[in-house]
């Protein structure tokens, strides 16, 4: 009898401990999985053509956030590229190139603010999306350049955040289109649009 009552008792027991562990998961939140940030890439619609650029948040993380935030708000677009150096780079970005009666100033637009450097060990190779800034590191702000070159005397004194991944063609096009004085396109180069696409959207 005493042996039958140990036994239901450590039975009873077993199945409250069992209830309690059920009620303890049933209670517990279940832990949603996070996905990661969809990559994104920029498209660029010039009037020479599409390109399309890759971005390194690894690297330049405020660099990226800032060329996407100002991409979105259609800052670029209606620009042009007002620099262009064959062998060298071609650099847009600037605000003021939207007239073309400010050519006077083209080249000393920005957003109206400034960050900073985020040197790294990207190289400037062809296809390289780097930042322009002045003498000062920590002034960058809208205006980039494309590599068309590889000017490896500009590794870690420009910021390096992306790079060309479609639309070499279109780079070769306004690379080496005449300019006027030493780097001004004879041709406006119109930045008509730049674009934050998933990467997966890109065929």
């Amino acid at each position: 009898m005493k042996k039958l009552l140990h036994c239901t008792l450590a039975l009873l027991f077993g199945m409250a401990l069992a209830t309690a562990a059920e009620t303890n998961n049933a209670a517990a939140p279940k832990k949603e999985e996070t996905k990661p940030a969809a990559k994104e890439v920029a498209v660029v619609k010039t009037s020479e053509g599409e390109m399309v650029l890759e971005f390194y948040p690894e690297v330049a993380p405020k660099h990226v956030e800032n060329f996407k935030k100002l991409a979105k708000q259609g800052f670029y677009d209606g620009q042009c590229f007002h620099r262009v150096i064959r062998g060298f780079m071609i650099q847009g970005g600037d605000p003021n190139t939207k007239d073309d009666s400010k050519k006077g100033s083209w080249g000393q637009g920005g957003p109206g603010y400034t960050i900073n450097a985020e040197f790294n060990s990207k190289p400037h190779v062809r296809g390289t999306l780097s930042m322009a800034r002045t003498s000062d590191p920590n002034s960058a702000g809208s205006q980039f350049f494309i590599c068309h070159g590889s000017p490896r005397q500009l590794d870690n004194q420009y910021t390096v955040f992306g790079k060309l991944i479609k639309g070499d063609d279109v780079l070769e096009k306004i690379a080496t289109t005449p300019t006027e004085g030493s780097d001004r396109p004879v041709k406006r180069m119109t930045i008509e649009s730049v674009k934050i696409v998933s990467a997966d959207s890109i065929k």
